[in-house]
Formats: structure tokens, C-alpha cells, sequence
């Protein structure tokens, strides 16, 4: 299993997609961005399903920034079936979404999630936190896949 530098946003809010697509360019993060639109999409892409039969499935994205409240499959349900799985578990994933309601935050926990972060509305402050997230889980942060614990 490999870690391509490839940012999966599950997001189903078109805007919220546009916003981040900026936060990242105005933070010279220059990752690709993939963007899935619902829960279902974010599986077929991560296993290599449905639209995305043909993607070699060994390279997973460096990182996963998943809503909560997404149409077909909800967010905590990807989490869930990401974190089942020998060859995704690893993968960090970081919640970002607009709930901030206690049970979303424990559930997300529960499930091994990796950050929890909600959305700020201020444009200047969701740049602020892409640029953080994307200095943490893309430049410092060392992925169990360079550390030689996934084969």
C-alpha cells in the first residue's frame, strides 16, 4: 500500500467544495484535490469501485477530509467502513463539518477518527484551518505507510 499526496473532500455542499479549493490554492497547497460528492462516491473511490474500477487501489490519499451530513451514505458510515478495512484504516481521516453537536464529535471518536474540526463560516478562518490542516497531515505529520508499518 502506498500514500499518494492526493486530498479526498467528501463534500456534498458545492460551495463548501469552491471554499476549500481556495483555502488550499491560497495557502500554496498544491495537493491534487479529489472531490467525492456523497458517502457512496467516497467508497467506490477508495475501493475501487463503480466509477473508479480502474484506480489502483494501492495507493490510497494522503489524507480525507470527510462532512457528516452527506446524501446516499452519511459521513460517520464511511468512517466506519474505512476504518474496517486492513488496507484503509491507516488512511488519516479529518472530519470537517458544520455539526458540532456532542453525540457527531463522540461518534467520530469512537471511530477513530483522526481530527475533528468544525468548519469555521469566516472565509479568513476556514483558509487559516485548511493551511494548518494541510501543514500538519501533509508536510509534519508521518504516515504509517513511510514508517514501514504497511506493507
Amino acid at each position: 500500500m502506498k500514500s499518494s499526496r492526493d486530498i479526498l473532500l467528501v463534500e456534498d455542499n458545492q460551495s463548501d467544495v469552491e471554499l476549500t479549493r481556495r483555502a488550499l490554492q491560497k495557502s500554496r497547497i498544491a495537493n491534487e484535490l479529489i472531490v467525492a460528492e456523497d458517502g457512496q462516491k467516497a467508497l467506490d473511490y477508495l475501493f475501487g469501485s463503480g466509477a473508479y474500477a480502474d484506480r489502483d487501489i494501492s495507493i490510497m490519499p494522503a489524507l480525507v477530509l470527510l462532512d457528516l451530513k452527506l446524501p446516499k451514505v452519511p459521513g460517520l458510515e464511511v468512517l466506519r467502513r474505512i476504518r474496517a478495512d486492513d488496507n484503509l484504516k491507516r488512511v488519516p481521516v479529518v472530519i470537517l463539518t458544520t455539526s458540532a453537536e456532542s453525540r457527531d464529535i463522540a461518534a467520530g471518536y469512537d471511530l477513530n477518527v483522526n481530527s475533528y474540526i468544525r468548519k469555521p463560516v469566516d472565509f479568513d478562518q476556514f483558509v487559516e484551518c485548511v493551511k494548518e490542516l494541510g501543514l500538519y497531515w501533509l508536510i509534519l505529520n508521518i504516515p504509517a505507510y513511510e514508517r514501514g508499518e504497511v506493507q
